[in-house]
């Protein structure tokens, strides 16, 4: 009679959405981690330059994965400094907050060939073909889970696919109540990963993902960067290029851990985004100062110009 369907009837799930979703050819995993490692796997990559300013998650998994591990400094452009890449070593390049467009990362690529892009903080801008390029999808929308990787290699291995089911409390609960209520799970959730091998994304993310307007979400990203941009530039001691679809926007105040400190009074939550970079940095390097001092301000499809102008009064205002 063909091929036994798995049930029929009971009660009704999850819808299923069939648009398509950012970055469909590309190789989706459950997480930005795994994308590293499956590069590192198929490209049998020994030696890798990372920048000191760099999320610890990255240093873990080319420790995981027995990667030989070389730092290099950035500048206040973000660019790497004082990169001498040797034959089979690799640079990791981190696109930070958007700001190094792929102008840049073309010239990156011809100087150093052997490259790959973190574009964590850059989901809607698109990568340089041939260019070993990863997303995370946490870092903009509500999933669970999920990375995405263009790459033009493939993983000998047959891979097994995630279930995201048991870590959507956080989101569920965030949904209809504070955010803050549900913290907890949420770094539970985050700390999951360090030890989850190489899955395909999840179904549920895959759906999920699936479900959203990212014109929209673009849209609203791309106006809240720019709206900050504006009330906040004098102030900023970076100089930012507009990021379209922006993951946040890049605030740098010489004070500024004592400004985010006065923030969460407000019920303003900045995080300090990396910081392992504060033990491993010394307090004159640039690095150091940028984990402290930068201000990562929220400018996600959650918000408004009415937000946007709340976060911007109390900053300027901190000192009263």
């Amino acid at each position: 009679m063909g091929t036994e369907l798995q049930e029929i009837g009971g009660y009704i799930g999850l819808d299923k959405c069939t648009a398509q979703r950012l970055h469909e050819s590309a190789i989706a995993l459950n997480s930005g981690r795994s994308c590293l490692a499956y590069l590192i796997r198929t490209k049998a990559i020994q030696c890798i330059w990372l920048p000191y300013f760099v999320c610890g998650s990255v240093c873990h998994t080319c420790q995981k994965e027995g990667v030989h591990i070389r730092y290099y400094h950035i500048g206040k452009d973000f660019l790497p400094q004082d990169v001498n890449l040797q034959d089979k070593e690799w640079l990791y390049l981190v696109n930070y907050y958007g700001q190094i467009n792929n102008e840049r990362i073309t010239l990156l690529v011809k100087r150093y060939e052997r490259v790959i892009v973190d574009s964590a903080q850059a989901y809607f801008q698109q990568p340089l073909e041939g260019v070993d390029t990863l997303y995370s999808c946490r870092k903009f929308f509500g999933v669970p889970d999920g990375g995405i990787l263009y790459t033009d290699t493939a993983f000998k291995e047959g891979l097994e696919r995630d279930y995201s089911y048991e870590r959507m409390r956080h989101l569920l609960g965030s949904f209809e109540k504070k955010t803050s209520e549900f913290y907890r799970e949420y770094v539970i959730n985050n700390q999951s990963f360090a030890q989850a091998p190489i899955l395909h994304m999840s179904l549920l993310t895959d759906n999920l993902l699936r479900a959203l307007d990212y014109n929209d979400i673009k849209k609203k990203r791309t106006s809240n960067f720019r709206l900050l941009d504006c009330l906040l530039r004098e102030k900023n001691i970076l100089k930012l290029e507009l990021a379209e679809g922006a993951y946040m926007y890049p605030f740098w105040i010489e004070e500024g851990g004592a400004v985010r400190k006065k923030l969460i009074q407000k019920r303003i939550y900045i995080p300090t985004l990396w910081p392992d970079v504060l033990e491993m940095c010394g307090q004159d390097t640039i690095e150091y100062q940028m984990a402290q001092n930068i201000l990562p301000l929220p400018v996600d499809q959650r918000y408004g110009e009415k937000e946007m102008h709340y976060i911007a009064k109390y900053i300027l205002d901190w000192r009263k």
